[in-house]
């Protein structure tokens, strides 16, 4: 039987309007959603997301963030401090530097100065090797061109001033870390540091050439060659702080204690060859003795200062 038309439901558009509700039903989850993600999102940067090392969210607290272990130099980069020491002793190293250029200028020719700076990277590397592992070097004289000894860039058993400067600035700058990691820097403790490392290598420069000289041996050590060879320790006080920073207490002394033992063979063989041979032929046994002690007195003294001035 045939219903009336005025009876009949309209199927077009109750169609349309079953599509048009579902359509604006998935719109409005889809916006939902967007606007989920996007409070998401920005809670990320929340300091109320992360608290004391755990995690909340919107529902509540959600677990334990699990910290990494962290190395003592991660510490150091962390620390404003130590960032404060380091900038400090930075500033403080360079000017210390362009002082004492400034005074060894004024009493030191130029030209002198010149060779001790004669290096290269080669050289560097070379004699840095040297330093840490003298044991295997054999041929420990140095060679002559007219009466004058070759440039250090092309012999590595010639002193130089290069890399004692070099490893002093670098030392002001570690004590620096040091004292900032320790919580004590200041910049009157760091002055001290930098004054007492070159108060002591005056006073080795002085005790050994007056020794020299009140002793009478022959030799062509001058005073820049023993302000070279006092000056390499401050190589391995780098290093043992360095070791020190970023592993342990145990691996800066064992580092210390390595590199003690290689300066005071390196300074013995070194000094062996520019002392004992220019003894003459009168009293040569009471000569050699004296450069003996000497020698000794010389090498023993740097592990003592090595340990004294990064304790």
């Amino acid at each position: 039987m045939d219903v009336p038309s005025e009876y009949r439901p309209p199927k077009s558009s109750q169609k349309r309007r079953t599509k048009g509700s579902k359509s604006h039903q998935q719109q409005r989850v889809r916006n939902d959603f967007d606007m989920q993600n996007q409070q998401y999102m920005q809670n990320l940067g929340q300091p109320d997301m992360f608290y004391g090392g755990q995690v909340f969210t919107q529902h509540g607290y959600e677990g334990q963030l699990s910290s990494a272990p962290q190395y003592p130099g991660q510490q150091f980069l962390s620390d404003p401090v130590a960032n404060m020491a380091m900038q400090y002793g930075h500033t403080l190293a360079g000017q210390g530097k362009d002082l004492v250029n400034q005074n060894i200028q004024k009493y030191v020719a130029s030209s002198k100065l010149k060779y001790y700076f004669a290096v290269d990277t080669a050289y560097v590397g070379k004699k840095l090797g040297l330093l840490f592992f003298p044991y295997t070097h054999s041929d420990w004289s140095i060679r002559y061109n007219q009466n004058e000894p070759v440039a250090p860039r092309y012999e590595i058993n010639a002193p130089d001033l290069y890399i004692p400067v070099m490893s002093f600035v670098t030392y002001i700058l570690v004590a620096g870390m040091v004292l900032g990691i320790q919580g004590r820097f200041s910049p009157e403790q760091l002055g001290v540091q930098a004054s007492s490392a070159l108060v002591w290598l005056i006073l080795e420069l002085i005790a050994f050439s007056l020794s020299l000289y009140i002793m009478n041996l022959n030799t062509v050590l001058k005073y820049l060659d023993i302000l070279a060879y006092c000056g390499y320790k401050f190589v391995g006080m780098t290093l043992s702080l360095l070791a020190g920073i970023g592993f342990s207490t145990r691996v800066y002394y064992g580092v210390l204690l390595w590199f003690c033992v290689s300066i005071v063979f390196f300074l013995m063989r070194t000094l062996k060859i520019h002392i004992i041979p220019h003894q003459g032929d009168d009293g040569f046994t009471k000569g050699a003795k004296r450069s003996l002690y000497l020698i000794l007195s010389m090498s023993l003294i740097q592990p003592c200062l090595m340990w004294w001035l990064t304790s």
